[in-house]
């Protein structure tokens, strides 16, 4: 069995003791960060390596962005596309011992107004998920065995968001993204992973914002998370669940991580 976790840990070296306890309570086997925060020559990897993971790769910047990959496991890493023609650090891909590829990425959140003519965070949005879905169609087989994470920046369906009606126009949520996603998930016959274990309509939400007092009381989330795997992978997946017990913790990440077990 392969444990692998995504999660936005909103600045990797503000959190590592959230990442020991998490090592400690679930055992993972791979571990894919988003928002870690820190330029590479900077990048906590001592911390991560005393804890088993030996493997790995990053890509980071100061304060912003950044995605990584540490593995018990060896791990080959993949050349990443310039997405956008940015080097804005939101992609790393390893290719797995089994032969798997695994592809961590960061989509651009897209500020708050949700039209591209306005807000050129958001028009940046919508071209980083389409050069994605471009990218994957070119690449599309039966046979290939790929697996996508990462803090994706969209709740595409109705159960993904605490108010389908209230999100409609809030940027994650709005109609031009979700049908976006779909064409994302479409391109290459992506299997939505949490959905295969907790289909619709039942609720799933991996991020809650700061601003609640009580987040689990007022339980006002989003799932911005994802793991998708190829149809050659589908019967690979044997189990999910969402760490809530990490966004309880005291200055936590607004993300939970997202856990799925494979058997390979």
């Amino acid at each position: 069995m392969t444990r692998l976790v995504t999660w936005n840990i909103n600045s990797i070296r503000a959190r590592l003791h959230h990442v020991d306890h998490f090592v400690e309570t679930h055992n993972p086997d791979i571990l894919c960060f988003q928002e870690t925060k820190v330029t590479d020559n900077e990048f906590p990897t001592k911390s991560l390596t005393k804890l088993g993971f030996e493997h790995y790769v990053f890509s980071g910047q100061k304060s912003y962005n950044g995605v990584a990959i540490f593995s018990r496991q060896p791990i080959e890493t993949l050349e990443s596309p310039l997405w956008c023609g940015r080097d804005d650090k939101r992609h790393v891909a390893v290719k797995l011992e089994n032969g798997a590829e695994l592809h961590n990425f960061y989509i651009p959140a897209g500020g708050d107004i949700p039209d591209p003519e306005q807000n050129d965070k958001f028009e940046h949005k919508l071209n980083f998920m389409s050069e994605v879905r471009d990218w994957f169609k070119e690449r599309k087989a039966d046979d290939n065995r790929f697996i996508l994470v990462g803090d994706l920046n969209v709740a595409p369906l109705e159960s993904d968001v605490w108010s389908h009606k209230q999100l409609l126009k809030v940027v994650s949520h709005t109609p031009i993204e979700t049908a976006l996603m779909q064409e994302m998930m479409d391109a290459h016959d992506w299997v939505d992973a949490m959905r295969h274990f907790i289909p619709e309509p039942e609720p799933i939400y991996s991020w809650w914002s700061y601003r609640a007092r009580d987040w689990r009381k007022s339980n006002k989330g989003r799932r911005l998370d994802h793991v998708w795997v190829t149809p050659a992978l589908k019967d690979t997946l044997k189990a999910m669940q969402i760490d809530l017990e990490a966004r309880d913790r005291e200055k936590p990440s607004d993300h939970a991580p997202v856990i799925v077990d494979f058997d390979f």
